[in-house]
């Protein structure tokens, strides 16, 4: 008797302690890949949970799984008519709601001629009429991958084909210049949404502005990318900002190294579809430099902030309406050690010490409004108006402490780009087999530069200046930009699929237009099998600033006439699936650049442009390139609690400059290994914890540089550079080693989580050039050591 009774009453509390369990939901909404329209009487189902879960779509494609313990899931969609899809290591925690977007592709053909192995989330980038070199980055992975310090830039340096740095997040891809990348926000062109970005280099930054809060799942191009992406060289990165809950109130705040930051989302008014989300962050170190200076030292010099919001209003009959925005403000300052005695000492052997300080300042915004409208049952018209901003001033003084700490400037710069776009295009799916976008954009671009330099700006000059600051450039001007693309996506069987697409391109200015071509094909030769071949032509316009620098003497524009930067890509592609968690990827290419702006009679090319100080007068578009090599990948997904990516690529990179002689390219490394993986473990007395580790390592070859001229050097007692040697050495090869630990604490509706990244471990270096004026040498410097990251983050 007493037995039984033991056992009625943990039969009556088992409900109340599985309620107590925490626990989260899933949400989504399931559509047609090829129109859009939302499919209703989907079965949604998890394939990994200990009991049967699932539930189906309603009449508007939504669904729901609610009360799910904390942990990761793998969730099935299967609907008659279509190929099933697979969502893998979605993380359900108690502190947010996961949101699930999944578009499935309809059978070309009768049920028994199909095959029936789902697709994979993770195999396909998000964009359907991409067939090759291209790759889903999820937020899931963005917060797990090591050395990426939240920054989805130098997370995607861990795939094939892409290689980074450490004191700049500027993207390389297959030997090409981080600045030949497309920035996409939302489907349009962007700014670089980077802090500091240019300063450390062209085409790079220190920290993305986009925090993984409101960051959507992406994709990444490493080449011969659809018709629909234009003005890029060598890939493009297509972001996605998330819509906020439009059920219930979300907030997360976050306390760390790098910065402080606060996130909110939820529904403007209960019981209605329209949504905000909002966050905002600003430097940890400059908040610390503010209270309490000597802490600190010169990390607070690097001031940053930056805001992102997104509101979505979805309407009845009038389609779904978004606004959105992120707006960036830096400020980097230089100043001289407060020890003078010391640093005066460095420089005994001169008479007349000369110090540098600087101030830098940044300002970049971007945002505009969306809108996307059904078209009947087979057809959306996607539009959007957007607007980018960017402006960088410096400021440039050289002191002389023997006398007084007298002051002279020497740099007053100021530049200021922005554009103002509107793009357009239908999508129709015509049938299973057919699917065509098509559309145009046009721009407005508008710049204003006043450049106030010292004549010998890298000089040491003596005391006191000779001469004045001289205004290089002062103008301003405006022109106009056209682009169009029709691309269709035939699936000429169950296992063929081709995409072609036409992209063109027209700027007013000069006159200049190109028309660009595009194929791919893939061959799923079996279920676990694919080829794929892909051609494209690319073109990418320069800023709008370098087409109007003027001859000092003439006032003629010298760069006026440019012709689009060119480039033919050739992509030869290899999947096998060997298992259910397993990929491997293989991916042979071939790039043929050409009209790449070079100085005549020099080795400067735009492939190598790296110093956002250097003018650029006299282009002329007699520059080549060729990128060549192969792409391997190796990745097992997420599953019993483990994951790696192995990728590994081997390459040249080389050019040919205005002496008509070839080179190798600046980023030539010539090989890029990486090996980066985690372990999860359930941790408490529900196993409602998560302890987490990720670690990476990266070996690749190091940059090719010009030699300094040392007797040249000696005389001007600054470097001086032996630019007939350019790029015939190379720095030693690093090995850079990154790891991520985190510990998640799970909540009735309410989370918190504990994690310290760390990049470069190994503390590897990287080399430039520098005047030994103790030793009255140049030689070669090393600067970067290991970055932290210790953060608390609390979501309810």
């Amino acid at each position: 008797m007493q037995k039984l009774s033991i056992l009625l009453l943990m039969m009556w509390l088992h409900p109340i302690l599985t309620m107590a369990q925490p626990a989260g939901n899933i949400r989504g909404i399931v559509t047609d890949g090829a129109s859009g329209q939302p499919l209703p009487y989907v079965t949604v189902i998890i394939l990994n949970s200990d009991l049967p879960t699932g539930t189906t779509t309603d009449e508007s494609g939504n669904f729901r799984l609610n009360s799910l313990p904390v942990g990761r899931y793998d969730i099935q969609t299967s609907f008659v008519g279509y190929e099933p899809a697979v969502f893998k290591e979605i993380m359900v925690t108690s502190g947010k709601e996961v949101f699930l977007e999944i578009s499935m592709l309809e059978n070309y053909r009768e049920l028994d001629e199909v095959m029936v192995r789902p697709k994979v989330n993770k195999e396909a980038p998000l964009n359907t009429m991409a067939l090759a070199s291209a790759r889903m980055l999820s937020v899931e992975e963005a917060n797990r991958y090591a050395g990426g310090l939240d920054d989805p830039a130098r997370l995607v340096t861990a795939f094939a084909g892409v290689s980074g740095g450490l004191s700049s997040n500027g993207i390389s891809i297959r030997g090409n210049s981080p600045t030949f990348l497309q920035w996409r926000l939302e489907g349009m062109e962007a700014v670089n949404p980077t802090h500091f970005s240019d300063i450390t280099g062209i085409g790079g930054g220190v920290i993305s502005a986009l925090s993984s809060h409101v960051l959507g799942n992406s994709d990444f191009f490493t080449g011969a990318f659809p018709a629909e992406y234009g003005n890029a060289l060598s890939g493009v990165f297509d972001m996605q900002l998330r819509n906020g809950n439009n059920q219930n109130y979300e907030h997360a705040a976050q306390i760390g190294t790098l910065g402080i930051e606060f996130t909110s989302e939820g529904p403007f008014v209960k019981g209605k579809q329209a949504s905000y989300l909002i966050n905002y962050r600003y430097s940890t170190m400059a908040l610390v430099g503010d209270l309490f200076p000597d802490l600190v030292g010169e990390a607070s010099g690097m001031r940053y902030q930056d805001l992102t919001f997104k509101m979505n209003f979805p309407t009845q009959q009038a389609g779904t309406f978004t606004v959105w925005a992120i707006a960036i403000k830096d400020h980097f300052i230089q100043r001289e050690p407060k020890d003078t005695i010391a640093w005066m000492n460095y420089f005994e052997n001169y008479a007349e010490l000369v110090g540098n300080e600087a101030d830098f300042w940044q300002t970049k915004a971007v945002g505009g409004m969306g809108h996307r409208i059904f078209v009947g049952e087979k057809s959306y018209l996607k539009s959007a108006l957007v607007a980018n901003y960017a402006q960088n001033k410096t400021l440039g003084e050289v002191i002389y402490p023997r006398h007084n700490w007298e002051r002279y400037s020497v740099i007053d710069m100021k530049n200021t780009n922005w554009n103002v776009a509107f793009n357009t295009f239908l999508n129709t799916k015509f049938s299973a087999a057919h699917t065509n976008r098509t559309g145009f954009n046009i721009t407005r671009l508008f710049f204003d530069m006043d450049y106030w330099l010292y004549p010998n700006l890298y000089d040491n000059p003596g005391y006191p200046l000779p001469d004045n600051m001289v205004n290089f450039t002062k103008d301003n001007g405006s022109s106009m930009a056209f682009s169009a693309f029709t691309q269709s996506l035939f699936r000429l069987n169950s296992r063929l699929t081709a995409n072609v697409g036409l992209h063109g391109m027209y700027f007013l200015l000069n006159e200049k237009a190109t028309i660009e071509p595009r194929i791919s094909i893939r061959w799923q030769t079996f279920p676990k099998h694919a080829f794929g071949l892909a051609y494209g032509k690319h073109s990418r316009r320069e800023n709008t600033d370098y087409y109007f620098i003027k001859n000092p003497l003439t006032g003629e524009l010298v760069n006026k006439n440019l012709d689009f930067a060119k480039a033919h890509h050739f992509v030869v592609s290899y999947d096998y699936a060997l298992s259910e968690h397993l990929r491997l990827k293989i991916e042979p290419y071939y790039q043929y650049l050409y009209d790449i702006p070079v100085e005549k009679g020099t080795h400067l090319s735009l492939i190598n442009y790296y110093d956002f100080l250097q003018m650029l007068p006299g282009l002329v578009n007699d520059g080549k390139g060729e990128n060549y090599g192969i792409d391997v990948t190796l990745e097992r997904y997420l599953h019993a609690g483990y994951y790696y990516l192995l990728t590994g690529t081997a390459f040249n990179s080389r050019y040919k400059d205005g002496n008509g002689d070839w080179r190798n390219t600046r980023l030539n490394r010539k090989y890029i290994i990486n090996a980066l993986g985690g372990k999860e473990w359930k941790m408490g007395r529900q196993k409602q914890n998560i302890l987490s580790a990720n670690l990476r390592f990266t070996v690749q070859g190091s940059e090719w540089y010009i030699p300094a001229d040392e007797a040249a050097s000696k005389a001007a007692k600054n470097v001086v550079y032996d630019n007939s040697r350019a790029y015939q050495l190379q720095f030693s090869p690093g090995l850079q080693c990154h790891f991520t630990v985190g510990y998640k604490i799970n909540r009735n509706r309410l989370s918190h989580e504990f994690a310290l990244q760390m990049m470069n471990i190994t503390s590897d270096k990287e080399y430039y050039y520098g005047y030994n004026y103790r030793d009255d040498k140049p030689e070669l410097q090393s600067g970067t050591g290991s970055i932290p990251n210790l953060y608390y983050k609390i979501e309810f």
